[in-house]
């Protein structure tokens, strides 16, 4: 009896290992589509886009000026607006970054 027991715990272990790592599915819930016909979760990605690459644009224009500010000093002391340049900068990259991990 002690020999059986302990011939079925190891294929029960490795089915609870292996059940374990799958992760549970959630429902996906049905695709909305929008009088056009078009799907709504291509028209939100289509618009995300565009704004990322609107973001993306200003995020080059400061930087680029952020640079030419720094480049012009030539001391080891930072202006507020050079701070705050940097601080917009950070704050665009994040709601990019933001929006690419939401799709």
């Amino acid at each position: 009896m002690k020999h059986r027991f302990r011939r079925s715990i190891l294929p029960v272990a490795f089915a609870a290992v292996c059940l374990a790592q799958i992760p549970p599915t959630e429902p996906q819930p049905p695709e909305v589509k929008l009088p056009s016909g078009k799907s709504q979760r291509d028209e939100i990605l289509k618009a995300e886009l565009a704004e990322n690459l609107k973001d993306a644009a200003q995020l080059v224009e400061l930087a680029q000026q952020l640079r030419g500010d720094l480049e012009k000093n030539d001391r080891y002391v930072f202006s507020i607006a050079d701070r705050k340049k940097a601080e917009d900068i950070e704050k665009l990259a994040r709601k990019i970054r933001t929006r690419m991990l939401h799709n």
